[in-house]
């Protein structure tokens, strides 16, 4: 009886496993597309990093090269020696701002990932708050994990209802301006399609030849 009632309960859980599966793959499958009709250009994004932490950062870049002249110079840090060449000042602050500037380039990417990772979020509807925190727990162990799991998950940009041209999310159903169909399913199984798909990826039925599926998405 025991092992019978351990038995259902291994195939709920392999079921719900499975369930949990295929929603996320299909999740995936359907960001994946709606996303290769986004303009992507580098120059766009990099506008998307808040411009207060790029000031910040050099700000604390030049305040760091100042200080660290300046103990090198009275030699504080090496008993009244500068480092590393005593005789050479100029070589010597030469090579501890080389020093101060890989530290910066280690560090300061990081800070303009999480300040992208915010801004972007919040542009595409997400919880901002909530991934760059996500993004900070993973780096000390994990390091970009974090990042990757974001650009992978993170929703379409808001995009033109393809009937009136209003800006409507990557959530929304229809649009609240026209009742468009933003999401226009298979007429033979009801399941949501995307525009590549020349047959229904679930029950396979021509979608082509059916005249009644909605516009695609843009």
């Amino acid at each position: 009886m025991e092992s019978g009632e351990r038995g259902i309960m291994s195939e709920k859980e392999a079921g719900l496993g499975s369930g949990v599966s295929n929603a996320w793959n299909e999740r995936m499958r359907l960001i994946r597309l709606r996303r290769k009709n986004e303009r992507w250009h580098f120059r766009d994004e990099l506008r998307a990093i808040p411009r207060w932490i790029v000031i910040t950062l050099i700000v604390v870049f030049v305040i760091a090269q100042i200080f660290a002249l300046l103990i090198n110079v009275y030699g504080v840090a090496n008993n009244g020696v500068m480092w590393p060449e005593p005789g050479n000042p100029v070589l010597s602050s030469l090579a501890l701002a080389g020093v101060v500037t890989l530290g910066a380039l280690f560090f300061f990417p990081w800070i303009l990932l999480l300040g992208y990772v915010y801004r972007d979020a919040k542009r595409r509807g997400m919880n901002a708050a909530l991934w760059t925190i996500l993004c900070i727990i993973l780096m000390p162990a994990y390091v970009a994990l974090g990042f990757i799991i974001y650009f992978l998950a993170r929703d379409p940009l808001p995009y033109a209802c393809p009937k009136c041209g209003a800006t409507v999310g990557p959530r929304f159903n229809f649009c609240p301006t026209c009742r468009c169909d933003l999401h226009p399913c298979c007429p033979s199984c009801k399941r949501e399609i995307v525009e590549n798909d020349k047959f229904c990826p679930f029950c396979g039925h021509d979608l082509a030849a059916n005249a009644s599926v909605a516009a695609p998405t843009s």
